[in-house]
């Protein structure tokens, strides 16, 4: 079965995730932002949510981190939690 790793940032709005794109995007570090405005657990370490398999994670996050390009920050994807921006570090 395939496994990924994947760093996320998780904030409710949009408009939360995209101003955080945009520090991102400025040169920011990917874990302090996690760190500063996830609200999800994992932010405390920088958004590492480790390695997990396909099918553990809700459906729009799993399709972006088995399908979408490695390293590159993805987002806004909407899931039931709210509004990820995702990087998969890696997958096989």
């Amino acid at each position: 079965m395939a496994t990924a790793a994947a760093l996320h940032i998780l904030v409710k709005t949009e408009k939360e995730a995209l101003d955080i794109l945009d520090q991102l995007k400025r040169g920011k570090k990917f874990d302090a932002l996690a760190k500063r405005y996830s609200i999800c657990p994992s932010g405390k370490r920088g958004g590492d949510l480790g390695e997990f398999h396909r099918g553990d994670m809700v459906k729009p996050f799993d399709d972006v981190v088995f399908k979408r390009p490695l390293l590159k920050v993805h987002g806004p994807v909407k899931t039931k939690f709210g509004y990820h921006l995702i990087k998969t570090l890696y997958r096989n």
